[in-house]
């Protein structure tokens, strides 16, 4: 519902290379800009941004668009948010709009972000309110867990109490409706009779803050033995907790060189009350590749600070790959004597907690520990055993120059001669690597027949007829004077000529706009990455005539006519005449 020429000037106004530089470290090349792409997890840059076409591609995860689907996916935004956010930086003021079927939008997201925080300060007041239930909560954070008024204030913290009603009553006495409270999660509603009830009751309460400053989300803890001990915000319209980070709000401007990342709630809270400024936990979920790609827009190593058990010894190995993959420097605290940073700081102190986050270890250190602690080097087989885990460990290195240090690290260890290791290093590596690119080899196939494309599911069972369709989707979506030659009859092109049902909408799309970016609003953002790729897959091409354009619409009309010939039953006349041609063949060979 936005005017097609306020987003234009938004786009105008909008460096695509300067937006996407904050996100992303771009180096030139030639007129366009490369870099690590911020989407998937990757060592080779793949992600390119096109300045001259004010749009972005990578070729590694087929995501693409202009400004507006950058933002979309970086921040988690829905089209029109988007949009509005361009705009508050373009200082473009973005006129009212009639609702679209004079209806409501089913939310206002700054409406949420207010709503959160009446919440936010609805839950604080209640934690110093004069109830034995409220004494409760405060003890458990002041006198259970060390936590002083100030820190209580600094993070926000509060109780959400028992009664059912309360807080639904302050909410909407507060101008908030019963459909907000559901969707911002701060209440639930029974699918069968349709009764509100609220999300958080009896337990201490953490709000969770975007780097922005808004309070997106909540945390709450019990403050005994019952289960579950926390229970967190689902996912809505302004949070997603696989792409937000506790305490973010605080530590992005302590983390640039180091950050701490923590198991939770309390242990990020104890670091930064022990003066580490720069700790921060996921939400209520194991670390995803959005979380670590998220740290590496501020951070340059994370010291890896999980609880001491099992759990928490195999949580801190999937964080280690996710965080190496995105080209993160990892390294990991040995605490002894106590089960996480929030009990070892109140054990020990924080000069204790400083000393051993300097002695933090490597990734390969730490796994070389956990290796040899589980054998007896003495007993033969062991050290075997032993020899042949860490070889495997260091196989997967990427580094030639780091396995090499590891493998004389390795050696000494073991008392064993580096080249001995080094034999067996080498020979899985190179299985890795054969198994790597069999695999690689495999994906490209099954991309190129169309098995995984879960954009254009039609393009596994017409391949031929979808290239067509989308070099010349490429070229009407480039070049405005050819959609104006298929809308004025001189180039015979309808929408019937497209067989795939994905291509057929974009070409409707295409000659609605009438030469004018296409309206995204109706398309996802991995819609828009493929619509993105048939545009560069043109742009790539040294002839874009018009005697082309017209010979990729000839090849379409033929392999789509192929198509439907071999899609056709066959009819009695068909029959009939193949059974004349057949007799006539045999009686040739007589």
């Amino acid at each position: 519902m936005i005017p097609r020429q306020v987003i234009d000037e938004i786009l105008a106004r909008t460096d695509i290379g300067q937006l996407i530089s904050k996100y992303v470290t771009l180096q030139r090349a030639g007129s366009n800009m490369k870099g690590l792409c911020p989407f998937h997890s990757e060592k080779t840059p793949s992600f390119t941004v096109f300045p001259s076409e004010n749009s972005f591609y990578c070729f590694g995860c087929g995501v693409g668009g202009d400004a507006i689907t950058f933002i979309r996916r970086a921040e988690n935004l829905d089209y029109v948010d988007a949009v509005e956010y361009l705009a508050k930086s373009a200082g473009i003021t973005i006129p009212e709009q009639p609702d679209r079927d004079g209806l409501l939008p089913k939310y206002d997201r700054k409406r949420l972000f207010e709503m959160n925080r009446t919440a936010a300060k609805y839950f604080h007041k209640c934690l110093y309110a004069d109830n034995q239930y409220a004494k409760v909560a405060y003890e458990y954070l002041h006198i259970k867990r060390g936590l002083t008024d100030a820190t209580i204030k600094h993070f926000g913290l509060g109780f959400a109490p028992n009664g059912y009603g309360e807080f639904i009553q302050y909410m909407t006495g507060a101008g908030y409706t019963l459909d907000e409270l559901v969707i911002g999660n701060l209440c639930g509603r029974d699918q069968k009779t349709g009764r509100v009830f609220t999300s958080f009751y009896n337990r201490v309460m953490f709000p969770i803050i975007d780097v922005s400053g808004n309070v997106i989300a909540f945390g709450g803890r019990v403050m005994d033995n019952s289960t579950p001990k926390y229970k967190n915000s689902s996912d809505t319209p302004i949070y997603n907790k696989r792409r937000n980070i506790y305490a973010l709000n605080f530590a992005k401007d302590a983390c640039a060189e180091e950050m701490i990342l923590c198991e939770g709630y309390m242990d990020v809270i104890a670091v930064h009350a022990a003066g580490f400024t720069n700790a921060v936990a996921t939400l209520g979920t194991a670390i995803t590749p959005e979380h670590a790609r998220l740290m590496k827009r501020y951070t340059k190593c994370v010291v890896i600070s999980y609880d001491m058990d099992e759990a928490g010894r195999n949580a801190a190995d999937k964080a280690m790959k996710m965080l190496e993959e995105v080209g993160l420097e990892v390294r990991l605290i040995k605490m002894e004597g106590a089960k996480d940073p929030d009990e070892f700081i109140r054990k020990f102190g924080a000069d204790r907690f400083k000393a051993i986050l300097s002695g933090s270890s490597t990734k390969f250190d730490y796994n070389m520990e956990r290796v040899l602690s589980k054998y007896s080097l003495s007993v033969p087989q062991d050290k075997i055993n032993a020899a042949n885990e860490l070889c495997k460990l260091i196989s997967e290195v990427y580094s030639a120059a780091e396995r090499d240090v590891y493998i004389h690290a390795a050696a000494k260890k073991l008392d064993m001669a580096p080249s001995v290791l080094r034999q067996d290093v080498e020979r899985m590596t190179y299985r890795k690597q054969k198994d790597e690119k069999k695999k690689d080899v495999q994906t490209v196939r099954q991309s190129s027949l169309g098995f995984t494309d879960k954009v254009n599911p039609d393009y596994v069972r017409m391949p031929a007829v979808a290239r067509c369709e989308e070099a010349v989707l490429g070229l009407l979506m480039l070049y405005p004077q050819y959609v104006e030659l298929v809308r004025d009859g001189k180039v015979d092109l309808t929408q019937n000529d497209f067989m795939t049902a994905f291509n057929a909408r974009v070409f409707a799309s295409v000659l609605e706009a009438n030469g004018d970016p296409i309206d995204q609003e109706n398309f996802t953002t991995d819609e828009i990455g493929r619509m993105t790729k048939m545009k560069i897959g043109r742009m790539e091409l040294a002839d874009n005539s018009e005697r082309v354009f017209r010979d990729c619409v000839d090849n379409l009309k033929e392999a789509a006519a192929k198509k439907r010939q071999e899609a056709a039953p066959l009819t009695p006349q068909d029959l009939l005449s193949l059974i004349d041609a057949k007799r006539q063949e045999q009686g040739q060979e007589e």
